[in-house]
Formats: structure tokens, C-alpha cells, sequence
């Protein structure tokens, strides 16, 4: 069965002792051995479980978490104590763990044996409190974990792993993410700025800034037949418009994009880079403000921020890894104006250009149109409506003392036609309501640039936080005006006393 994360593996450790006799820790292996391989039978779990061996003192503990430290296939551990596993000797272990933690609570049986069992099964069959002791020591630690109960065969448990997994792929994706900022943000803008070093402290992320010229004299070394090939493949994927097809009067106009992107993947491949941000205010000497290029790499799974917005392109590219193999995609994303008609309200979200076309499956139309902004000629770009479904949009903003993530679960429907919008866009209904979701988004600080994501949902959000220790507020059906307004009053003391003054 193929994995989404194909190259990757989570660490399957068992804990136990020496207490019990080989009888016993033979079964506790081959028991812990039937809950691994269920684990990575599952569809819904998109990485390789691996199996490690039964950790029976502090050396081997240490040894074992050192070793996934070091393992850049490892994107997290799992661990379940199916015995009694004193937890001090887990200690220096989970001191030195820095892969992301998942505690499985679990057992080997679904039912009890009511009419055999014995003192001999109890002695096996322990996690029931096993997993309480090794809960212990990690909250006396302040170990940041996933915790999920229940039997592997049961869906919900797989499924709960899974998202695990998604959000712990993001976290590695994030620690391996270089990010190329061309130019700086929009002038004046608050949200925009931000703490890059505090940020490759926190996420993993190296953020620096090139020249615009840099990537104009990649857009002049570009060869004719890289832009032949790629507006052939525009016009075979695509719904290119007349006047920019091959004869047309703006094919030039087509050409110029297929340059566009040719020179930023080649740039970013270069680069090793995964993410980028543009900037109309600082185009050089580029003819257009890249859109359809933006666009396809999105596509491709590069992360974006328009206008310099470097955190949002890091919420892009973790939403991409974390949505792999799953329908949907991610992009970035703006509410942009709303529809207030009473008892039907509901959001209009699109940017200037770059709105990914993971976000449907229909076929995009390749337009151009004057922009209005920039100065520049007029770019092309795609233009479609974002499938209907269940979505998110997440936006990452600087507090100044921490990164806050704000999440909202949207509904995204159906709506009139547009026929005088040339760009992409999506329209949803917030949850709880537009009201709310609306009040407690700006109580919050939530920036304007999101990451809409309908592959990827707010579960593995909730876990790439958790992992980051980063604070993540959730705004959802249970929402209310005056229990969101407390929490975020709550967070500001915690998050202050937690990481000190």
C-alpha cells in the first residue's frame, strides 16, 4: 500500500520491565508487534509504523530516543506501555526526545476474557494503568504530546493517529523550510511584519530576502523552449482564453508568465527553497506581478505570501505537506468582502491573483486583466470558483511575546456567478456564524492573509500547534462571543508565565 509520506517512518516503542519473565515480555513483543503492523495497515495512517524493540530500563529508553533524534526519516515516535513501565526510567528518554510524541493508549484485546481470565492476563494486560504512570511523568515534564485512546482496529483511533502523523509531517516540514523573499512586505502594513529569527526558533524556518533584480535576471536567462513547453502545457491543462493562445493578439502577454515561472521554480530549486513571498509595491524591473506562476507553484507545493507576507507562506507550505494524498489542497487566501442579506451571510475570499487551483476540480480559465496596483503590464492569471465543502482558514500573526494561530472552520458553498471578478476566488460561511466568527477573529488579532485549506483540517492544525507549542485559537460551532473573548484573556496570562518574563 502506498503511503503519502513514502520516505518517512514513525518509531513504534512499547514499554515494559524486567520484572515479568521472558514468558511475559515474549508476548508483550509479539502483542506490541500485531498493534504496530495494524497501525500501519490503515489507510488512514499515511506514514510506515515501524517497530522497535521493548524498552525495558533507562539505557535502552535513551538510546531509542536519541536514535530517532537523529533519523531524518523519523517524523515523530509513537509510545504504549502495555505493562507497568516505571516512568522514571523514562526520564532522560523523553528529557531528550525532540521528534514529536504521540501516547497511544491502547491494549492488545478489544473485549475482556470474562470467563478466563486470570492473574497471569492481568499481569500481561496492563496499560490501563501503565499508561496513567508513563501519562505521569510526561505532564510532570511538560512533554508536548498527542494522546489517543482506544483499540487499534477501531476507525476513530486510526484516523486520529493519522491526523497525528499530517501534523507532525508539518512540523518537519516547517524545520526543513527555506523560504525566499523577494523584496520586503507592503509598506506600512503591521500584520506582515514579524520575528524571522524568533520564527526559525519556534518553527524550523529559514526566512531571508533576495533582490527582485535577481529574479529578473533569472527571468531573462530563461530559454525559449522552457516557456514553448510550458504554454503548450498551459493550453492542454487549461482553459486559455483566445487572445492569449498561440496567434493571439496578447500571446506575448502568456509567454511572459511561462517565463515568470520557469525562472522562480529554477530560482527556488537553486535555492533548495520550498516557499516564497512577491510584493507589488517592488517589482523591479518585472513586466507583471507574477500571478499565473504563483499559481502553478502553489500547485506544485510551494508556499506563498503575497505582499512580503513570509508567515503565511509558511502556514501554505505546512497545509501542503500536511494535506498530501488527501482531496482538497491549500492556498493562500483574504476575506475579502461580505454578503450581510440577514440569515444568509456569508464570506467572498480571493487576493489580487494568487489563489491556488488545488482548491478545485473543475477547469481553471487562463485570463488577463489590468491589475490597478503595481504599475506594471497586465497580468495573467487563473480564474475559477473553489469547490464546495468543508475548509479552514488559519492565519499566523506576531504577538510580539509569541506567534499566534487563529483557525476558523468554514463551510464553503455554492454561490451566484461572478462574471466580472477575473480572478479566483471561494465563497464559505463561517462557523458558528458570520457575526461571531467575525468577532472573535478580530478580538483574536487574526491577520487579513490566511491559508484556506480543504485537504488538510483544523485537527492537524491543532497538532502542528500542539507540537510547537504555539498558541492556536479555534473558532468553531461551539463558539461563543463571550467564551472566546475569556480564552484569549486566559492565554495572554498562560503564554506570558509560560515562557517567562
Amino acid at each position: 500500500m502506498s503511503k503519502p509520506y513514502a520516505d518517512r517512518e514513525v518509531w513504534f516503542f512499547t514499554g515494559s520491565q524486567d520484572l515479568y519473565g521472558e514468558d511475559t515480555l515474549r508476548q508483550v513483543a509479539e502483542q506490541s508487534q500485531e498493534v504496530a503492523r495494524g497501525l500501519d495497515s490503515s489507510p488512514d495512517v499515511p506514514v510506515r509504523i515501524v517497530w522497535k524493540p521493548v524498552l525495558k530500563d533507562a539505557a535502552s529508553i535513551r538510546r531509542a530516543m536519541l536514535d530517532a533524534n537523529s533519523d531524518d526519516k523519523v517524523l515523530g515516535v509513537i509510545t504504549w506501555m502495555h505493562t507497568f513501565s516505571p516512568s522514571k526510567m523514562w526520564i532522560t528518554g523523553l528529557d531528550l526526545l525532540s521528534k514529536p510524541l504521540l501516547h497511544l493508549h491502547t491494549q492488545a484485546n478489544v473485549e475482556l476474557p470474562w470467563d478466563s481470565i486470570d492473574f497471569d492476563f492481568m499481569n500481561l494486560n496492563q496499560a490501563a494503568h501503565g499508561d496513567r504512570e508513563h501519562g505521569y511523568i510526561q505532564s510532570r515534564l511538560g512533554i508536548a504530546r498527542t494522546t489517543v485512546v482506544g483499540h487499534v482496529s477501531n476507525p476513530a483511533v486510526q484516523a486520529r493517529v493519522g491526523t497525528w502523523v499530517r501534523g507532525a509531517a508539518g512540523w518537519a516540514a516547517t524545520h526543513e523550510l527555506k523560504l525566499a523573499r523577494f523584496g520586503d512586505n507592503m509598506r506600512n502594513v503591521a500584520v506582515t511584519e514579524g520575528d524571522k529569527t524568533e520564527a526559525e526558533i519556534r518553527f524550523g524556518v529559514s526566512v531571508n530576502t533576495w533582490g527582485v533584480n535577481d529574479l529578473v535576471a533569472a527571468v531573462d536567462a530563461v530559454e525559449e523552449s522552457a516557456v514553448d513547453a510550458l504554454v503548450a502545457e498551459y493550453e492542454d491543462l487549461y482553459d486559455v482564453v483566445a487572445e492569449l493562445r498561440k496567434g493571439g493578439d496578447r500571446h506575448e502577454s502568456l509567454r511572459y508568465a511561462a517565463r515568470q515561472e520557469a525562472a522562480l521554480e529554477s530560482f527556488l530549486t537553486d535555492l533548495g527553497a520550498k516557499a516564497f513571498t512577491t510584493n507589488f509595491e517592488d517589482l523591479g524591473a518585472l513586466r507583471q506581478l507574477p500571478g499565473l506562476a504563483v499559481q502553478r507553484l502553489m500547485g506544485k507545493g510551494y508556499g506563498f505570501g503575497a505582499e512580503g507576507d513570509w508567515k503565511t507562506a509558511v502556514l501554505v507550505r505546512a497545509a501542503k505537506v500536511m494535506g498530501e494524498g488527501l482531496p482538497g489542497g491549500a492556498s493562500l487566501m483574504e476575506d475579502y468582502t461580505y454578503d450581510l442579506t440577514p440569515g444568509a451571510e456569508r464570506i467572498l475570499g480571493a487576493h489580487m491573483l494568487e489563489v491556488c487551483p488545488s482548491l478545485t476540480t473543475s477547469t481553471p480559465k487562463i485570463e488577463v486583466h489590468p491589475l490597478g496596483i503595481g504599475g506594471k503590464e497586465d497580468p495573467v492569471r487563473m480564474v475559477f470558483n473553489t469547490d464546495p465543502g468543508v475548509g479552514v482558514v488559519v492565519s499566523l500573526a506576531d504577538m510580539r511575546d509569541r506567534f499566534r494561530l487563529t483557525a476558523n472552520v468554514v463551510d464553503l458553498v455554492e454561490h451566484p456567478e461572478l462574471p466580472h471578478l477575473p480572478v479566483a476566488r471561494a465563497v464559505w460561511e463561517p462557523r458558528p456564524d458570520l457575526a461571531t466568527s467575525a468577532e472573535a477573529w478580530l478580538t483574536a488579532g487574526g491577520a487579513h492573509h490566511t491559508v484556506l485549506s480543504t485537504a488538510a483540517g483544523v485537527e492537524a492544525f491543532e497538532v502542528f500547534a500542539t507540537i510547537a507549542r504555539t498558541e492556536l485559537l479555534v473558532i468553531d460551532e461551539s463558539t461563543t462571543r463571550r467564551s472566546f473573548a475569556d480564552q484569549v484573556r486566559w492565554n495572554n496570562v498562560y503564554y506570558r508565565i509560560a515562557q517567562g518574563f
